[in-house]
């Protein structure tokens, strides 16, 4: 590689950001989110059930609902909270990480139910390859940039 040339590779993702690279892939979330809701569930029906409550409507924009009533509904964790409310929380804290830190749009106010398979199974949720998932992100969002009519750029913008 020559001094001018710089590439992003697995192990800065991993080195940069501590996110495993090794695992199961992450598919289809990212652009084809509807076929992936768990049994055919409606989005924001399986949304009530893990996180027990719904935005308002003004909130919801097809598949996505604003970061500010996120952050209002769910601030801080009631004290002497059950672990059901704690998982709760947690998903909730992890969905915001995936759609504002790795997996960002240009907006960063908006936060995509595209991630509930995902956070269902919190269990689960170290066996994904989050690091190749998020450079391959990147890579797409950078791909986009080349379009003299874009002006912003969205991604995992750390690794830059």
């Amino acid at each position: 590689m020559s001094f001018r040339e710089c590439m992003i590779i697995l192990q800065d993702v991993a080195y940069q950001l501590g996110l495993p690279i090794d695992g199961q892939y992450i598919n289809g979330c990212l652009t084809d989110f509807v076929r992936h809701i768990e049994g055919g569930c409606l989005a924001w029906v399986w949304f009530e059930e893990l996180l027990g409550v719904l935005p308002p409507a003004n909130c919801i924009d097809k598949f996505t609902m604003k970061c500010t009533w996120f952050q209002e509904t769910f601030s801080e964790l009631p004290q002497g909270a059950d672990n059901g409310t704690v998982s709760r929380y947690a998903r909730v804290y992890i969905m915001m990480l995936l759609s504002t830190q790795l997996f960002g749009d240009k907006s960063g106010t908006c936060l995509h139910v595209r991630w509930l398979p995902y956070v269902a199974r919190l269990e689960d949720m170290g066996q994904y390859s989050w690091g190749s998932a998020a450079l391959s992100w990147l890579y797409r969002c950078m791909r986009c940039l080349v379009n003299r009519n874009v002006v912003k750029l969205a991604g995992t913008l750390q690794l830059l």
